[in-house]
């Protein structure tokens, strides 16, 4: 039946404020309101429908992107939205674009690397959509790293020009999205070499597309990569192939922020240090795990609603089967995720107040926190989309046979988010990058540095290396204290061991590349402890309404015990537990998961988001699967006909056949 809430007696179970834990997830009550009006906004226009979208063949695919772009443009003119609001529409829009490079790599790149004339000069024209940039760095030879890439700049004094140069195959950029058919132009990063010196790799505006008719440029060769992965997911996006054959571009067009070529051809640092530019590679990592929370509950909130609507086995006399969600096999492997939603949310927040400060901080010729900014960015980055990348997967077996299909909505979420784990830095990659800082913060310990912010607890290693844990009772583990010691004592341990270890090697790159494996658990183990301490942080502020902090230290005692589960043999073995105390805090996480069971509908009803922005059958609001699925079948190309495409020429011919056996 159309109109009825097949999941309303779940609902009528939760023991919390439902509207204030939206404003909690949302951050404020104003940006509740404001995310609540525009997603359904978006949700209310037919101009923003998904009807079809997996269904069709690439190139319609994508030019139904480039309309909803011009049409989502268009509505922002109109609506006279801020930059901030613009982004949430393009967001709820959800369909991977030329518009996310453009706003979120190209003008960034402008901001942080561009001088106050080159600004003036490129950010109206980006800013109004009168050129359409990307961010052109990976090469197909090379990704993550940066200093190996290939493409030259080499300046030519008598024309005041650099002359851009894809000298091999692997020398090709490969992979920028808004590149293959849209971009006009690119910040292209390419080694700058002048007076037979070469300074490194550097950004450069690039023009690529005539204005007039979109023609790629003399000597630009620029294309489309082809499909990826999924039906409909990033193949809306055109990612893009481009060389260069001695392309001349004014010299003015380097980005001279941090450094300069004059005309003469020399090249000059700037008073700005260098480190200025990591400000925008922190930037976007931070809304990269904004980005994860975002996909996670999105999987978490389809698999939830569908546990509770599925019923299977246990029915008594004729009764009804028992509804999957009730069963511990289920709850085990769903409601960490559901807490890890929560988790990932908290420390995205944290994050954007930590890209504020240092930004802030950058301003004032204060270099302190940036070390520590680029490595929490880093090391979240990768913990976040590793676990969100395989969160989506398992929300995906949760739901069973129905979940492989497209209108499940899983999928296409799946495959738009895993290439999170590679772009802007492969993972394993970036925790590495993590352990070098975490190497780097025990070697100063014996100095007088004082280790700050998310590494303060490195400043009490003596007492972190000694000391037990002293919980008697499975309850013990709720003390937040009790936790968080934990957590301290492993990430500690494992650093030292690591260090320890390196000690060992004469050479210490010989001893990154040996001890590798051990470095990136270290690494993993600091970023669960940074997820863990915010998400207590959290719990310590003010939160209203009924219930709701109670819940909130139901996840988060749910998101710290199964990590202290998952990785107890780091516990045990760093000697910080024992086997008895580790299988009290899975006692615990059990009572946990039956504290949480009835506020489940609820808790993922917290993320407000529409069934247009989920798009998944399974997850519709109103629970009213079957029929949908039912229904969404008959609307497949297949089925427009009775006798399939092909029949007459493939299949009756083998019906008709006359078999004859022969005679040897």
């Amino acid at each position: 039946m159309e109109g009825v809430d097949y999941l309303a007696d779940e609902r009528k179970k939760a023991g919390f404020d439902v509207d204030e834990m939206k404003i909690v997830w949302a951050g404020s009550r104003h940006d509740f309101e404001r995310t609540d009006r525009i997603s359904k906004l978006v949700a209310n226009d037919p101009g923003f429908s998904k009807e079809g979208r997996t269904m069709l063949p690439r190139k319609e695919l994508f030019k139904n992107t480039l309309r909803k772009a011009a049409y989502a443009w268009k509505r922002i003119i109109e609506l006279r939205l801020s930059q901030e609001e613009a982004t949430m529409l393009r967001c709820y829009v959800d369909e991977p674009a030329f518009l996310d490079l453009h706003w979120g790599m190209f003008i960034p790149a402008l901001k942080g690397q561009g001088t106050d004339k080159q600004q003036e000069k490129w950010l109206p024209l980006a800013y109004k959509m009168q050129i359409i940039g990307c961010y052109a760095q990976t090469e197909l030879g090379h990704g993550s790293n940066v200093q190996g890439l290939e493409t030259t700049a080499t300046f030519d004094p008598q024309t005041d020009e650099f002359v851009i140069h894809s000298p091999t195959l692997t020398s090709s950029k490969w992979w920028p999205g808004g590149l293959g058919k849209v971009s006009t132009h690119a910040v292209v990063y390419a080694r700058l070499i002048t007076d037979g010196k070469d300074y490194g790799v550097n950004g450069f505006i690039v023009q690529l597309r005539s204005l007039e008719d979109h023609k790629p440029l003399p000597g630009v060769t620029v294309g489309d990569i082809g499909m990826k992965f999924g039906n409909g997911a990033y193949n809306s996006m055109d990612n893009g192939v481009l060389s260069f054959d001695h392309v001349r571009i004014p010299r003015d067009q380097m980005l001279m922020r941090v450094s300069q070529v004059t005309k003469e051809g020399k090249y000059v640092q700037s008073d700005i240090p260098r480190q200025l530019l990591y400000g925008t590679m922190v930037y976007v990592r931070q809304s990269i795990v904004a980005d994860a929370s975002l996909a996670m509950s999105r999987a978490v909130c389809i698999a939830t609603r569908y546990s509770a609507v599925r019923r299977q086995f246990g029915s008594q006399n004729g009764g009804q089967e028992t509804q999957v969600i009730d069963y511990k096999t289920q709850q085990n492997r769903l409601f960490p995720l559901l807490a890890s939603a929560y988790a990932f949310r908290f420390v995205g927040m944290w994050l954007k107040w930590l890209y504020t400060d240092v930004t802030q901080r950058l301003a004032a010729n204060d270099f302190s926190t940036l070390p520590e900014a680029h490595a929490c960015t880093a090391g979240l980055k990768s913990l976040t989309t590793s676990a969100t990348a395989d969160g989506i997967e398992e929300c995906r077996k949760l739901c069973g046979g129905h979940g492989y299909l497209c209108s499940s909505g899983l999928p296409e979420l799946f495959a738009v988010y895993v290439p999170a784990c590679t772009y802007e830095g492969d993972n394993v990659v970036l925790q590495l990058q993590v352990a070098r800082f975490l190497m780097k913060t025990i070697s100063q310990l014996g100095t007088g540095k004082k280790p700050v912010g998310t590494v303060s607890y490195m400043g009490r290693i003596e007492h972190l290396m000694q000391c037990r844990s002293d919980v008697k009772q499975a309850e013990d583990w709720l003390k937040p204290s009790a936790v968080l010691e934990a957590f301290e004592a492993r990430s500690a341990r494992m650093s030292v061991a690591c260090a320890k270890n390196l000690s060992k090697f004469e050479n210490q790159e010989e001893g990154f590349a040996e001890l590798a494996a051990d470095l990136v658990e270290a690494a993993v183990a600091h970023c669960q402890l940074i997820v863990v301490s915010k998400y207590i942080e959290k719990l310590q502020q003010n939160i209203p309404g009924k219930g709701v902090k109670q819940q909130l230290e139901v996840l988060c005692g749910i998101y710290s015990l199964f990590l202290l589960h998952k990785h107890q043999g780091d516990f045990l073995g760093t000697g910080y537990i024992t086997s008895k105390q580790g299988s009290l805090a899975n006692d615990q996480l059990r009572a946990l998961y039956s504290q949480l069971r009835p506020n489940a509908i609820s808790l993922v009803d917290a993320f407000n988001y529409t069934d247009h922005y989920l798009d998944s059958i399974l997850g519709r609001y109103d629970g009213n699967v079957y029929p949908k699925l039912y229904e969404a079948a008959w609307k497949d190309p297949l089925n427009k006909s009775d006798v399939a495409d092909g029949f007459h020429e493939y299949i009756r011919p083998l019906l008709k056949q006359q078999l004859r056996t022969a005679k040897l």
